[in-house]
């Protein structure tokens, strides 16, 4: 029986792909998350609601973090 007319072959590499792209996100999301802990200003309940909104909501919310926040955030420190 050859792994590749089995289907075998197809399945392993749609495993290592997902597998790649949830370590990845994880990476991501580890990134976003200590980002946040570390260069979001504490003015109110800024902070806590991002770090919230981060763990909560996992990849979507590092997301939606990285485009609203941490890239005006570094655009405007650029001279």
């Amino acid at each position: 029986m050859h792994i590749m007319n089995s289907g075998l072959f197809f399945l392993s590499g749609l495993y290592c792909i997902f597998g790649l792209v949830g370590i990845l996100a994880t990476i991501f999301w580890i990134w976003m998350l200590v980002d946040c802990l570390k260069n979001e200003p504490s003015e109110g309940n800024d902070k806590i609601l991002w770090v919230l909104v981060i763990i909560l909501t996992h990849g979507v919310g590092a997301i939606i973090y990285f485009f609203i926040r941490r890239q005006p955030r570094i655009q405007s420190s650029r001279p």
